[in-house]
Formats: C-alpha cells, sequence, structure tokens
C-alpha cells in the first residue's frame, strides 16, 4: 500500500505535472502518477518540443542553402544529416524531462511510477510495468489529467512503419522521397514544413474544402501562398476512402471534385486530430462521466460530478493545448487551496509554428459578423517593417480587430516572423480589456518587429505611420 497524499495527480504531463509543482507549492502532501520513462507528456516527448526542434534545424538548413549569399556568405554544398538533427531534438526533449524530475525532487513531489486509475473514495489504482497494482488515496482531491492520444482511422491504419503518427515523424532515419499527410491541421503542416524543408517532396489531404477553417480567412489566405511557395503540395476537398501499403510504397486513394484519385508515398502521416485518453481511467462506483467522444465532464472550473476529484487539459472541452492544460491545472490547485481560480477561455492564444508563423488570439472577423458585432480593423505588413527586412523575413501581417463603439481589442491575428512571441503583447492587452489606442499610444522600440502590432494599433483609427491609410469617408 502506497502512503495516503493530499492530493494526487494522475497524468505527468503540461496539466499534471504543472498542477503537481503548484499544489506542493501551496503545501500539499502531492503525488504525481505517470505510466512512461519520463515526465512532460505528450507535449515535451513527442509533441510540441521536438516538433520545434525539428522546424529550427530544417529552417536553419534551408537559411543556409538559400540565403547565405545574400548576406555575402559562401558555404559550398550543404547536407543535412538527418541522425544527427534527431540526436539534438532528442537531447533537448532529455534535458527538459530532467529539468521536471528534478523540479518534482525540489518540491518534495513523488512521481509513482505506472497507469492510474480512479476509484471511488478518492482512491487511485496504480498499475506498475511490471504488473503489480497498488493503491494510495488522496484525502483532499484528485486531478486527472491524462491527456490524449492520436486519432487512429479506418481507411488508413497506422503501423509505425509506413502509415505511421506524428510520435514516428519526428523520429525518421533519413528523409523520405516523398511523405503524404493526411490532414492539414497544425500537426501535418508542421511535420510536413519540416520534411519538405529537409528535401522531401510533401503532399497534404485535407477533407475540408478551406485551410484552416478555424482561422481568421484573411490570414488562412496568407498562409496557403507562402506554404504554396514553399513547395507544400496542400489538396483541399481531399477525402481519403484507402490506404495500402505495397512494399516499400503506401498508395492513397482519394476523392476530391474530379472524382477518385491515387497518390503513391514512401511514408503517410496521419494528422487528423487527437482524442481523449480515458479509456480505462474511470473506475467502476465513480460519479465521473465521460461524453460521446470521451472528454471527462467538467463544470467552468474543472470539477467533476464526484467530489474532489477534477479533470484537466486534453482530456476535457476546449483547445488540446499545452498552455491551456497548464493554466487549468494551476487553477485547479488554487481552487482546492480556496483561492478563486482563473482563466479566460476566450483567450488561449493558437499558435502554428510553420514558416512564417501563426499567431490568432480572440475572435476573427468572421466570427464578428456572424455576432453582427460593429468593429473597426487596423493592419499592418512586415514588409513596411525595418527590422523584418534585415531579417529577411518581411512576409505576413498584424491585423487588430477592435469594437467600433468602445475600442476595446477584440481580437489579433498575426503572420510573420515571431509571430508566437508577439502575440502575446495582445494578449496582455486583452486580458485586461485594452483599447487599441493604449497600445497606440505606448511607445515601441525602434527597430523592432513589435513595431508591426504599434503601427496595427495606429491603423485601427487611420493613423498608421509606415503605410498609406485608406481615406476616410466625410
Amino acid at each position: 500500500m502506497n502512503p495516503t497524499y493530499d492530493i494526487i495527480v494522475i497524468g505527468g504531463g503540461p496539466g499534471g505535472y504543472v498542477a503537481a509543482i503548484r499544489a506542493a507549492q501551496l503545501g500539499y502532501k502531492t503525488a504525481c502518477v505517470e505510466a512512461a520513462a519520463t515526465l512532460g507528456g505528450t507535449c515535451l516527448n513527442v509533441g510540441c518540443i521536438p516538433s520545434k526542434a525539428l522546424l529550427e534545424s530544417t529552417a536553419f538548413y534551408e537559411k543556409i542553402q538559400y540565403d547565405s549569399a545574400a548576406h555575402g556568405i559562401g558555404t559550398g554544398t550543404a547536407t543535412l544529416d538527418v541522425p544527427t538533427m534527431i540526436a539534438r531534438k532528442d537531447d533537448i526533449v532529455k534535458q527538459l524531462t530532467g529539468g521536471i524530475a528534478q523540479l518534482f525532487k525540489a518540491n518534495g513531489i513523488d512521481w509513482i511510477q505506472g497507469r492510474g486509475k480512479l476509484l471511488a473514495g478518492k482512491t487511485v489504482e496504480i498499475t506498475a510495468a511490471d504488473g503489480s497494482v497498488s493503491e494510495s488515496k488522496a484525502t483532499k482531491a484528485v486531478i486527472l489529467a491524462v491527456g490524449s492520444v492520436p486519432v487512429d482511422i479506418p481507411v488508413a491504419k497506422m503501423d509505425g512503419s509506413h502509415i505511421i503518427s506524428s510520435n514516428e515523424a519526428l523520429s525518421l532515419t533519413a528523409v523520405p522521397e516523398h511523405l503524404g499527410i493526411i490532414g492539414a491541421g497544425v500537426i501535418g503542416l508542421e511535420l510536413g514544413s519540416v520534411w519538405r524543408a529537409a528535401g522531401a517532396e510533401v503532399t497534404i489531404l485535407e477533407a475540408v474544402d478551406d485551410l484552416l477553417p478555424m482561422a481568421d480567412r484573411q490570414l488562412a489566405r496568407e498562409a496557403q501562398k507562402h506554404l504554396k511557395k514553399q513547395g507544400l503540395d496542400i489538396r483541399l476537398g481531399a477525402k481519403v476512402s484507402k490506404a495500402e501499403v505495397h512494399g516499400d510504397q503506401v498508395t492513397v486513394t482519394y476523392q476530391d471534385k474530379n472524382g477518385e484519385q491515387q497518390l503513391t508515398v514512401d511514408k503517410l502521416l496521419v494528422a487528423v486530430g487527437r482524442k481523449p485518453n480515458t479509456a480505462g481511467v474511470i473506475g467502476d462506483g465513480c460519479k465521473v462521466t465521460l461524453d460521446a467522444r470521451g472528454f471527462i465532464e467538467v463544470d467552468e472550473h474543472c470539477a467533476t460530478a464526484e467530489a474532489g476529484v477534477y479533470a484537466i487539459g486534453d482530456c476535457v472541452r476546449g483547445a488540446m493545448l499545452a498552455h491551456k492544460a497548464s493554466e487549468e491545472g494551476v487553477m485547479v490547485a488554487e481552487i482546492i487551496d480556496g483561492q478563486a481560480g482563473h482563466i479566460r477561455y476566450d483567450l488561449i492564444p493558437a499558435i502554428i509554428y510553420t514558416h512564417p508563423e501563426m499567431a490568432w488570439l480572440g475572435q476573427n472577423e468572421e466570427q464578428l459578423k456572424a455576432a453582427g458585432i460593429d468593429y473597426q480593423k487596423g493592419d499592418f505588413p512586415f514588409a513596411a517593417n525595418g527590422r523584418a527586412k534585415a531579417l529577411g523575413a518581411a512576409e505576413g501581417f498584424v491585423k487588430i480587430l477592435c469594437d467600433s463603439n468602445t475600442d476595446e481589442i477584440l481580437g489579433a491575428h498575426i503572420i510573420g516572423p515571431n509571430a508566437s512571441e508577439l502575440i502575446h503583447e495582445l494578449a496582455v492587452a486583452m486580458e485586461y480589456y485594452a483599447a487599441s489606442e493604449d497600445i497606440a499610444r505606448t511607445m515601441h522600440a525602434h527597430p523592432t518587429l513589435a513595431e508591426a502590432i504599434h503601427e496595427a494599433a495606429l491603423a485601427v483609427d487611420g493613423r498608421a505611420i509606415h503605410k498609406a491609410n485608406p481615406k476616410k469617408r466625410s
């Protein structure tokens, strides 16, 4: 029998480990149950971090190949050593997962290795790798942070070799001659960008007719233009009906507006989304319920129907994003402590780490129009930003959407260099219900990419300095 704890967290991903650390900071005896050999969950081990490491490596490779001459730098013929690139990625992951383990020690958190299952009475059953079973009880709360897993589709069953998930796509030992991808979402576009930059021919099949339907249409059109220019073959309205392995190749059959088509590739990446990892997590006698899609049902404070049991992250409603999970972990730990936890679910930054990067926050133009909200917009191109020009990355724009009556910022959309970082100025502004005028009156250093945000804020009122403003109607 394992010891009793104040709080037990099931899952050691970005939601679970953050919740455990915050609970320990608040003085609670805390344990985290995680079956994997390392902490950090999908994001750190086979998701956010390794994909960004590979994106950085291949972008560097492309820059050496195509941009160095413009800087007066001769490099000869650049080559890509894929095993070394993968080893660098693995080392980054190792350092960060080891860092979490050290943080657990520093905060007095017990890491119990095994698969956790919630039983009645805030009891957790732990099945170790050797099959042995034990139980631990939480006197105050249990937090379910079991994450998600890739969706497997019947028409393209993953075998881990020819038809693969993102896990395998992050550890390929050689550049495929032709990589096929099902799904033009975040995962498909990012990993497609990695292997296209590395030298692969990449074809992406997307069932819907619009690229990135969840994004602002102006941003999505700009993204499509640049991705096509980079050599990504994105086929929209392409519904896959069959994928068959023949020798070392995969033949994909799909339907589009012209009828049945076939595509032959060396590797086929299935990137159609993720589903909650909730199978076998809830034991008999618990009041915790799952919805039709397998998500744990929670209220606005992430509380389940079982007293003292909470659920956070990818296994509950809302965006499947690491930062959303982490903030829910902090919120729940503080609510358990009697504090008022806080998250604005309408202000979760969305980011795609392609080149150029994409980031957005709040509402887009289509949503505002559908809601009948009278709005004004200001945008500014990075082509008119000196810092972007100096970086050789002058693609894209910043767009700010504001309430026509109050000037409150309702949405922010960026495609361009360092969009993932720039969006946070607008996140802070929107968290405190700022107006575009607040940003317009704030001095921004020159030359910086952030000046594009300043100019977009000025443009809301037709006052941008470094672009021509539309003439106001008299």
